[in-house]
């Protein structure tokens, strides 16, 4: 046995492809050295560099409506609830204007699947935005919510996403991916889109030479062989973009967070996701993926520890300050950074940081910028 998790791990660090079979069997029988080790090596391989980007930016939300009913979701309600709202053109700017005093200069725009707001709505806001801010970067909405539009439409996700782009559309996140397996997403999920149109989405961004990232939420009812055909399927989306576009610039799994949601009040799932398993989980991206530049941990979920193990064991980025997160922490993410704290935290991990954009390309950190106020109930990773 172990000569042929060997054998596997010499073919991934000459950037193979591996399939669903030989991942499993890595992610099931190799030791965690050893898969830090090659997923080291493999990061190196990427980002010849001693760096670790990270990034100022917000993410605020169009509107907590949504009709796609989630049970991981803490955040939605549904239309017509006394606590539903849709964000104001005033409330922008002021989040807007506090993110550049903050140092950022974009803003990670999402919302819930709301039955009322159409293409219209969302080439309006993004052309506003855009106009009382032109230096502002969006990285706004994702594949479920392009669904959403299209089916509202009766179009197709390529004019959408057009219209969006054309509209001030920046980039697009890998939000609502979770796992990408139909019987995952009819369990947990059933009113986003399934697995094959989140690809074919993603896939219609890179053709239309739109840069996006990819996601992955782990640890509630899916198997072994979910996770890593979830990874297959990103990677054969990646091979297929056009030359000159960038396709996945990033691959970010995180833990499912299990606080008060409907999966773990039904008893179908709770977080039982450990440190190891999480840097397991990086270090099998990095393998599985090899056409993905940057993996990113996910501090917000797992804390500073565990995240700075992750960037010697594949990672090579630590992500967003997070100067507003409102839906993996309705859900029991407690952790927060400032500025200082993440640039600090990728120091004592050995490396040097080096802020980015949505491109992954470095930017100067501004001077003087205001810190991140935190209330008293927020817990500072250290």
């Amino acid at each position: 046995m172990q000569a042929e998790v060997y054998n596997l791990l010499d073919r991934a660090l000459n950037l193979e492809f591996l399939n669903l079979e030989e991942g499993v069997f890595l992610f099931q029988k190799a030791s965690t050295p050893d898969l830090m080790h090659v997923a080291n090596k493999l990061r190196q391989k990427h980002r010849p560099d001693n760096i670790v980007s990270w990034i100022i930016d917000r993410n605020s939300n169009t509107t907590n409506v949504c009709i796609a009913n989630c049970k991981f979701c803490n955040f939605y309600r549904r239309p017509g609830h006394e606590e539903s709202y849709i964000t104001s053109i005033e409330e922008y700017k002021k989040k807007i204007e506090e993110t550049f005093e903050y140092g950022g200069e974009q803003l990670l725009l999402q919302g819930g699947h709301h039955p009322d707001l159409g293409l219209q709505y969302y080439c309006d806001l993004f052309s506003e935005l855009k106009s009382l801010y032109p230096n502002l970067k969006l990285h706004a909405l994702g594949p479920p919510e392009v669904a959403h539009i299209t089916k509202l439409e009766g179009s197709t996700h390529t004019e959408v996403l057009k219209a969006l782009k054309d509209s001030g559309l920046d980039s697009l996140p890998g939000a609502g991916a979770e796992i990408l397996s139909d019987r995952v997403r009819r369990l947990i999920s059933k009113g986003k889109c399934g697995g094959q149109e989140w690809l074919d989405i993603m896939e219609a961004a890179h053709q239309l030479n739109i840069t996006t990232s990819a996601t992955m939420m782990f640890g509630h009812i899916e198997t072994d062989e979910e996770r890593i055909d979830h990874l297959i399927r990103i990677r054969d989306v990646q091979t297929r973009k056009p030359d000159d576009a960038k396709g996945f610039l990033a691959f970010i799994p995180w833990p499912f967070q299990d606080v008060d949601t409907i999966l773990r009040k039904l008893k179908r799932a709770r977080n039982s996701c450990t440190g190891d398993e999480y840097i397991r989980m990086i270090a099998i991206s990095r393998i599985m993926l090899p056409n993905i530049k940057n993996i990113q941990a996910s501090w917000l979920t797992v804390g500073k520890k565990i995240a700075q193990v992750c960037l010697h064991a594949g990672a090579n980025d630590f992500g967003s300050i997070m100067i507003e997160e409102n839906v993996v922490s309705a859900a029991g993410a407690a952790f927060r950074f400032t500025a200082d704290g993440i640039q600090q935290a990728i120091i004592e991990a050995g490396f040097e940081p080096k802020l980015r954009n949505q491109e992954y390309e470095y930017r100067v950190v501004p001077e003087n910028i205001k810190q991140q106020v935190l209330d008293k109930e927020t817990m500072i990773v250290d």
